[in-house]
């Protein structure tokens, strides 16, 4: 899988661009090994496109982070499928908004026959069962911004972007 930005190094971690989230004294940012970890870990995500019209649009979806990007399938004759194809941008987060990872990113079908063996064994290691359906397409969401944030009762955080290259506004 070609990646938008180098995988051995990690992102750049600045605040929050957000009015009320201005930098507070005595808050570090989350570390991009804090959004990895979560990326990783959460067994269900929630996935939002828009239509060519722009009616979003989220599902619940089960996927694997691969450290570039986040992958899933879905049928071709699906909503979510139809969407990403017409507009391939999209966001996907964890399910966890406790502690909130938020990937907005543009989502690529997979062709490279060593990439989805690659996707399909991380996937059967997560869930127990492939990926690869007759018909159903294998989807990469590549992060160009990421956001993650701690409930507001962690007073030793802050909210925190990544940025990727080429970033979307």
């Amino acid at each position: 899988m070609p990646s938008q930005a180098d995988p051995a190094a990690d992102p750049v971690a600045e605040p929050m661009p957000w009015p009320g989230y201005e930098p507070v004294p005595g808050r570090a940012l989350l570390s991009w090994r804090w959004a990895a970890e979560r990326l990783d870990r959460s067994r269900r995500y929630w996935l939002a496109t828009s239509s060519p019209v722009g009616t979003p649009h989220l599902a619940a979806i089960w996927a694997v982070w691969l450290g570039d990007g986040l992958a899933f399938s879905t049928g071709a004759a699906t909503r979510k499928a139809r969407n990403l194809a017409a507009r391939p941008r999209c966001s996907v987060s964890t399910e966890s908004a406790g502690e909130a990872v938020v990937v907005d990113g543009v989502a690529e079908v997979v062709a490279d026959g060593g990439v989805i063996a690659r996707i399909d064994a991380a996937y059967v290691a997560k869930y127990g069962s492939s990926a690869l359906m007759p018909g159903s397409p294998l989807f990469v969401v590549r992060p160009a911004l990421v956001h993650g944030l701690i409930d507001q009762v962690d007073p030793q955080s802050a909210p925190t972007r990544w940025r990727f290259r080429p970033a979307i506004s």
